[in-house]
């Protein structure tokens, strides 16, 4: 096979499968040549988790053909910061130690949290800090740099950020919509019993609120109060004319998870009414891909393409706090979107390359997706991971891949008579011709092959045919990656 599944994952993978053609003609490229068709591209990693023992981690947009990448190390002692020029480059790229905490007083406990924003031509980092003889008596400080690389050593301690009360506050952020800077925060206030709420405030300054801080969310939702009773984390993306803010809830073990908040671009932000909290979670623990704790997001761009970035655990058993177990890992995949404009987040992946959705190339807008076990085409598929599958070694050895369901891990995509389900893995022959299928390269999209069958979607079945003659034929049966 000339592609490998790296390159497929990484380049935007377009790929076409070899059939009944004449003089070894490629499907896509055929294709192409009839009507040029702009390909979906996947530039995330080839791994996931990205970097292992990362907790609350932040990856900011690129910056001048830069990545830099922050987040909690399990000794809670100091700020770290990695750079590369691609996503997949900040797994391996060296780590800097841009701050240490004091070896006693203020800012001499636990340090968690940091988030790296570029202000003005100057990098800050908000992060929060307990003292040495009260590591829990957290407050939000900042630092502040003028180098155009965060990663050398010029940073320099401007204080603590003060908002309304002298109280438990962490997880700053900020961001600018219409001109404005906020600055978006968890703390607890006096007089509610709750660990952590949601405020928001404009900034003076990339040190100062400018206004009152305002609460926008508190948590009372039964998945917002396992263990604790928590609001932070949040994390911004405008999109589609709305403001989404992520946020984590609940106590940090496997009931850790995230909600969002929505407002209208053109609401006032700093209105409590122009919020509106969804009444389930968006991103849970997920038992089948083994993955535990999803939350403390941040999100990155690659392209055209938003990405989600999140730590989890392998595991849900956890001896002690589970502050001290060091396994929350750093992971990446990819952010989509449904037809009314909202973020849809799927289910945290497991181990291994990112996941990949599949467009039929004569319905762009429509994906292959499974449903009762059994593989179709549908338009906006609101149940993500039901249409996320990774490409991987097929069962007949060199030359041939299998499609492995994102949310069934245990099931591949097989033939079954004339159509194709996911059923789960066994070690029969049988179960291996069914389910490996032939995979070559081409330009518009991909397309999957069993000796002279092809994959291909007639009105919403997907199913094993001969490949037609016709440009429309053709068509059917060439997905492009998304």
């Amino acid at each position: 096979m000339s592609l490998s599944r790296r390159s497929l994952l990484l380049t935007g993978g377009v790929v076409a499968a070899a059939g009944a053609l004449p003089a070894g003609q490629a499907l896509a490229q055929d294709v192409e040549a009839a009507a040029p068709v702009p390909t979906s591209r996947n530039p995330l990693t080839s791994r996931n988790p990205l970097v292992e023992k990362r907790a609350d981690p932040f990856i900011t947009p690129p910056t001048d053909g830069m990545y830099y990448m922050t987040g909690s190390v399990p000794e809670y002692d100091r700020i770290v910061v990695r750079g590369a020029s691609t996503l997949d480059g900040l797994a391996t790229a060296r780590e800097r130690t841009v701050w240490r905490r004091p070896a006693s007083g203020t800012m001499g406990g636990y340090i968690w949290a940091p988030e790296l924003h570029r202000i003005d031509g100057k990098w800050y980092i908000y992060f929060a800090a307990g003292d040495s003889d009260q590591p829990f008596r957290i407050r939000t400080y900042v630092l502040e740099s003028p180098s155009a690389d965060p990663r050398e050593a010029t940073w320099t301690l401007r204080g603590q950020m003060v908002t309304g009360w002298d109280s438990f506050t962490l997880d700053a952020t900020t961001f600018v919509h219409r001109d404005k800077r906020y600055f978006l925060w968890a703390q607890s206030e006096p007089g509610i019993a709750t660990n952590s709420n949601l405020y928001i405030a404009e900034m003076a300054s990339p040190l100062a609120l400018k206004s009152a801080p305002v609460r926008i969310a508190v948590p009372t939702l039964n998945w917002e109060v396992q263990g604790f009773k928590v609001n932070e984390g949040p994390a911004v993306l405008i999109r589609n004319g709305r403001v989404f803010v992520t946020f984590s809830a609940s106590a940090t073990d496997a009931r850790y998870c995230m909600g969002l908040l929505t407002a209208d671009e053109n609401a006032d932000l700093l209105d409590a009414r122009s919020w509106t909290k969804s009444p389930q979670p968006v991103f849970t623990t997920n038992t089948a891909t083994s993955q535990y704790g999803p939350g403390h997001n941040s999100f990155t761009r690659v392209g055209d393409v938003d990405v989600l970035v999140y730590h989890a655990r392998d595991y849900r058993d956890i001896t002690g706090d589970p502050l001290f177990d060091p396994n929350r890992h750093t992971r990446v995949q990819r952010l989509y979107w449904n037809a009314d404009g909202t973020p849809s987040f799927g289910v945290p992946v497991g181990r291994g390359e990112v996941p990949v959705r599949l467009h039929p190339l004569d319905a762009p807008h429509a994906v292959i997706r499974h449903y009762e076990y059994r593989l179709r085409v549908d338009g906006d598929v609101r149940e993500l991971a039901d249409s996320q599958f990774r490409v991987v070694d097929g069962f007949l050895g060199a030359g041939t891949v299998a499609l492995q369901s994102v949310n069934f891990p245990d099931r591949y995509a097989r033939t079954d008579g004339g159509d194709l389900r996911i059923d789960p893995y066994e070690d029969t022959d049988a179960y291996g011709r069914a389910a490996s299928f032939v995979l070559e390269e081409g330009r518009s999209g991909l397309s999957l092959r069993q000796g002279d069958l092809h994959v291909t979607h007639d009105t919403g079945r997907l199913v094993m045919a001969r490949l037609g003659t016709s440009r429309e034929a053709r068509e059917r049966a060439t997905f492009r990656v998304g």
